[in-house]
């Protein structure tokens, strides 16, 4: 019944009856049916309330409008100020409501999002607590994938895959949650049990984004509005912004400044069967920001308690090794940690799953031996090249080698400043293909040429990137760290408008496969 779907949303029965059946919400028209409930939202590009002559006729006789619009008076109409909120609220009543089945933890932030989401959901899973995840990389339920379009999908995708994890006795999910998604309320009426800040810097700022890094800012910290508990990145440099009207229980994470939690004793470890980091965990009252003056304190909110089972005792000290490289997987390894423990997730059980954790294209680990350590990454432009041929200088290889190139049809800007970090930060660079879409691949490998030669590092070009990858193994020196870059967890390789199968870590592994036959053959 339509008026059992109206929790919580703000409209006004301009005729019609709340006493019809409502058996499917939709914003698409081509999908229209009797029994829908049609919302219509007036977006930047298509405003919806003009398909809705096609939906009457289609058979609906529900609609929720932003504006007064004239139809039959056997139609219900529902006049409301915020479309794309009444989709979000009527989608989760549609579904049942299933996040508040589930434990829900909400990742926002600039960077590090996708890797502390994989990270808390393979400790939760490690405990036993069946874990649905969504980020970009697509929905995870079990064992079975989605693709997506969007970071975040909109609300009643999200509320539909919620309803999955539920079918499937997911415990908990997991996920990212963009800046759009709050600015375009995809994730309106859910609540997050553990709401965590990773960091902030600007970026998605332009046409169909944000304004300006204020709105970026803003929309990033709505998390904290409706959520249980938060936990902050307090080394982040707009920390105070972040917190300065957060009206939850909070507590602070970090490695710099004093905090609830801290990572201490941090070791970069480069050995033959294990490339990663080690530090601490450590969990004290003293570390406590509101008590140095610098920070608003934890808990200075109005919001309810944290669900946590068992929330850790103040001065304890955890150590762990994580099976990622890199100062910035500290915070988010720190940052996992801190969640799954406010979970209930025991000690051991934290250590165990951080230590074997691997995360497909971030900062992956593919192969290590006593020749050499082959990472594959997704780093695709120069600030993120950057920050990662920087992390692996912190393992002093004998040789960094860098294998990477740039996608066609965007801007060349990428390609001179990846090859120019590239030329000052890498030993040895392989420059090959990427995605070249419909431009020559050799056109690309000449834009990046020209910026690398200007830096005077050492470089040769091998077009094909199955024979780039292969060449960067067979030809490694002991001691050798290899970063194969830009495609990541990408599993094709697009040339022409057509995508090829192609996985970075799938050709390392078979490099080292075939590498082992000849071996064993001799």
């Amino acid at each position: 019944m339509l008026k059992d779907w109206l929790e919580g949303l703000s409209c006004t029965l301009v005729q019609g009856s709340l006493e019809v059946e409502a058996e499917e919400v939709l914003y698409d028209s081509r999908k229209a049916a009797p029994g829908a409930v049609f919302v219509c939202m007036a977006g930047s590009r298509v405003d919806s309330h003009k398909f809705i002559p096609q939906v009457l006729k289609a058979g609906v006789k529900v609609l929720v409008v932003e504006h007064p619009v004239e139809v039959p008076e056997d139609v219900t109409v529902l006049l409301t100020d915020n479309g794309r909120r009444a989709l979000a609220l009527l989608s989760a009543a549609r579904f049942g409501h299933p996040s508040r089945k589930l434990t829900m933890i909400g990742v926002t932030g600039t960077k590090g999002k996708t890797t502390t989401t994989h990270m808390i959901r393979t400790v939760l899973e490690t405990a036993g607590k069946k874990t649905g995840m969504i980020g970009t990389n697509g929905v995870f339920i079990g064992q079975d994938r989605y693709p997506t379009m969007n970071t975040t999908p909109e609300s009643y995708d999200l509320h539909r895959y919620f309803a999955r994890m539920v079918e499937e006795g997911c415990e908990c999910c997991v996920m990212e949650v963009s800046s759009q998604a709050f600015k375009m309320h995809r994730v309106d009426g859910i609540v997050y049990d553990y709401a965590l800040f990773t960091n902030i810097s600007p970026d998605h700022i332009g046409p169909d984004e944000h304004e300006s890094f204020e709105e970026y800012l803003y929309c990033k910290t709505r998390i904290f509005t409706q959520c249980r508990f938060g936990l902050v990145n307090v080394d982040d440099a707009h920390m105070e912004e972040i917190t300065r009207e957060i009206p939850c229980r909070w507590e602070g994470f970090g490695l710099e400044r004093p905090a609830d939690w801290q990572a201490e004793e941090i070791r970069y470890v480069s050995e033959p069967d294990f490339v990663g980091i080690e530090f601490t965990v450590k969990n004290t009252e003293a570390g406590s920001p509101g008590e140095t003056g610098q920070v608003p304190g934890p808990g200075r909110g109005q919001g309810a308690e944290p669900l946590s089972r068992s929330s850790p005792e103040r001065d304890i000290r955890i150590p762990v090794r994580v099976s990622v490289a890199g100062r910035f997987n500290v915070y988010n390894a720190l940052a996992a940690a801190v969640v799954c423990l406010k979970a209930g997730v025991p000690e051991s059980r934290v250590q165990h799953a951080l230590e074997h954790i691997r995360i497909n294209g971030r900062m992956e680990v593919v192969h290590t031996s006593e020749t050499c350590c082959v990472i594959v990454d997704y780093a695709h432009n120069a600030v993120s090249l950057e920050s990662l041929l920087k992390t692996l200088r912190e393992y002093h290889p004998r040789r960094l080698v860098c294998v990477f190139g740039c996608g066609g049809n965007r801007s060349k800007d990428r390609r001179y400043s990846m090859g120019e970090i590239a030329g000052k930060l890498a030993d040895l660079s392989i420059i090959t293909a990427d995605n070249s879409r419909f431009e020559k691949v050799e056109d690309i490998i000449a834009d990046i040429r020209g910026s690398m030669e200007k830096t005077g590092g050492a470089f040769i070009e091998i077009p094909d990137r199955r024979e780039a990858i292969a060449y960067s193994i067979t030809h490694a020196q002991p001691g050798d760290m290899v970063a194969v870059v830009g495609k990541g967890h990408e599993d094709y390789q697009e040339i022409e408008g057509v995508r090829y199968p192609f996985l970075d870590r799938q050709v390392v592994e078979d490099v080292v496969a075939s590498m082992a036959a000849s071996t064993s053959l001799h």
